[in-house]
């Protein structure tokens, strides 16, 4: 049996993302394409990869076996690449970068102008998406280097083809309308929060899930009134006297008039790191992790207010 490799990237991607329009996506080609393929493995493989799940498909047991394997295979195929690419000692060529949101604001433009500067050879590119995205991306080879998150209420946990390196700590802090009778208070304790309206971050991504595991760590069950990816953005709702948020200092700035931040008891942590595929000693891959952890040597270190 010969296995093609592009069609076991398809049955990856949709195990990945979930469903054959998703995959499409991912891969920058149209549905049918994707189908196209899956049918061609599954006549390859003699098994039936796909069954019917409503309105979408799901893996059979087959389909997950060999999904299991496509994914070891990419994983492979990419480390080689990286492998080939660290024979040359010049950093030249593509670089494609992933970072969530306010590492794409904070850090990326130093760290891109350090990287043009020192190697003009490279020609970058950026993808921004949130952590729970980028990681797979990384994995499959699909980006070089990820700037990616992880809070201390919820661990980002990294696939063992994923090496990294921590660059930064940031601090979450209560942002909350100025006229709120906590407003006027140094820090708040989270135990105080119960009975709030919340802005948060797309509802059920990584960052809304680390607001509500957050609070519910301490008993406080959020009610959240606003979803929206954007920290000025909910700001701006607070601003208005119709939400509070957690917001990291990373990306905060500038705060609006009508806000107070008041730091919390206990003080709530992310973590920001630099990750990149275990083995690759591309010299455009160590030239981008060198100016990141530049760049992050300047960023504020992280500590609570007191």
């Amino acid at each position: 049996m010969t296995l093609n490799v592009e069609r076991m990237r398809a049955l990856h991607a949709v195990a990945v993302h979930g469903s054959i329009a998703a995959a499409a996506e991912a891969m920058h080609v149209t549905p049918s394409g994707v189908s196209q393929q899956l049918a061609k493995l599954e006549r390859e493989t003699g098994h039936s990869l796909l069954e019917p799940q409503g309105r979408g498909v799901r893996l059979t047991r087959a389909g997950h076996v060999l999904a299991g394997h496509a994914e070891r295979v990419m994983a492979q195929l990419a480390a080689a690449a990286a492998e080939l690419d660290g024979l040359s000692e010049a950093a030249a060529g593509p670089l494609r970068l992933g970072a969530f949101v306010t590492a794409a604001r904070s850090v990326l433009p130093a760290a891109l102008t350090t990287l043009r500067e020192r190697h003009p050879g490279l020609t970058p590119t950026l993808l921004e998406a949130e952590t729970e995205h980028i990681l797979p991306a990384l994995a499959r080879g699909d980006i070089d280097v990820a700037v990616v998150e992880s809070w201390d209420t919820l661990v980002t946990p990294f696939p063992a083809s994923v090496s990294n390196v921590l660059l930064s700590s940031d601090v979450i802090d209560l942002a909350l309308p100025a006229g709120h009778p906590l407003a006027r208070r140094r820090a708040v304790a989270l135990d105080e929060l119960r009975g709030m309206r919340w802005a948060s971050w797309t509802a059920g991504g990584t960052c809304d899930q680390q607001l509500v595991q957050t609070l519910r760590e301490h008993n406080v069950e959020p009610d959240i009134v606003c979803n929206v990816a954007d920290y000025p953005t909910q700001l701006a709702f607070v601003a208005a006297d119709l939400a509070a948020a957690l917001i990291p200092r990373l990306g905060r700035d500038p705060v609006p008039h009508g806000v107070r931040i008041v730091a919390t008891r206990p003080a709530i942590r992310r973590k920001i790191y630099a990750t990149w595929q275990a083995g690759s000693d591309r010299p455009a891959v160590r030239a981008c992790v060198e100016a990141l952890r530049a760049v992050a040597e300047r960023l504020p270190d992280g500590r609570p207010a007191s």
